[in-house]
């Protein structure tokens, strides 16, 4: 793999991980287009360590109050014996909820592993996944404004999500853009449906690395040169910013529609490429 090839496919992972696009199914359009096809899941995974560095920076204030109520709630638990108060301040409980949504995605994506990565090879799948996409999105954009904030979620608000998020491992399923839907259909805020989005990515993609450790190091073996990996990283990391902060502008001026033509395009495109040269 070329460096500018492994950097164009970071910059792909980056704008279309938080850009409601999937990254993953563009990554997969884009590795059979460019004959990239020796690339598989691992790779990917790495590319979303790059965005999840994005995620870092963004949210990083959000960060360091959701780790000090983890200490916090972690002490109330161990030394008292009285039940702790999750909704003792909105950080506390946005921690309890992301933690309670990340049980669903995990174990869909631990029990769907195998057929997960096999659709990794289907680029037609992806263009049916693609117009689903396009799909919510459509809807996400026209549903009533929520008013819900942090501290008025519930255990089922974040289940949903987190299931939500977990069939978005599909590639053409964008996560970002399927957990916003799910966010604002429980009547989230805009800024919380995106914040909650964002924030529960980062267990995600932990769980996946952690998940595919054995086949991501075998690809790094098999790659040899590693430096593309690194400017991949990096290149997904700046891009994968860039689009957070774009993203959140575009919900606030409600032209997701956009990205439903988009999404409807690209995958018509897909389907059509694929019954026609395949």
């Amino acid at each position: 793999m070329s460096l500018i090839y492994a950097i164009l496919m970071g910059i792909i992972q980056g704008l279309t991980e938080f850009l409601p696009v999937s990254s993953s199914g563009h990554l997969v359009i884009f590795q059979q287009i460019l004959g990239l096809d020796e690339i598989g899941l691992g790779f990917n995974i790495l590319l979303h360590i790059g965005t999840l560095i994005a995620v870092i920076i963004y949210y990083h204030k959000d960060l360091i109050l959701l780790v000090n109520e983890f200490f916090s709630l972690s002490k109330d638990i161990l030394l008292t014996r009285c039940k702790p108060n999750i909704r003792a301040n909105e950080h506390r409980l946005l921690l309890v909820m992301l933690i309670i949504a990340i049980v669903p995605t995990a174990v869909i994506g631990f029990l769907f592993n195998d057929l997960f990565e096999s659709l990794f090879k289907s680029a037609h799948i992806v263009g049916y996944m693609l117009i689903i996409t396009g799909i919510l999105l459509w809807f996400a954009n026209y549903l009533p404004l929520g008013s819900k904030q942090a501290i008025d979620m519930t255990t089922k608000d974040a289940l949903f999500v987190g299931l939500i998020q977990g069939a978005a491992i599909t590639p053409g399923i964008s996560r970002s853009g399927a957990t916003i839907f799910a966010g604002l259909f429980k009547g989230f805020s805009r800024d919380l449906a995106t914040r909650f989005s964002f924030l529960l990515s980062i267990p995600a993609i932990l769980s996946a690395f952690v998940l595919e450790g054995p086949e991501i190091f075998h690809e790094l073996s098999t790659l040899g040169n590693l430096l593309p990996v690194f400017f991949a990283l990096i290149a997904a990391a700046i891009s994968g910013y860039l689009a957070i902060d774009m993203l959140i502008k575009i919900l606030k001026k409600q032209k997701l529609q956009y990205f439903s033509y988009y999404c409807w395009v690209v995958g018509g495109l897909t389907i059509a490429y694929h019954l026609i040269f395949e």
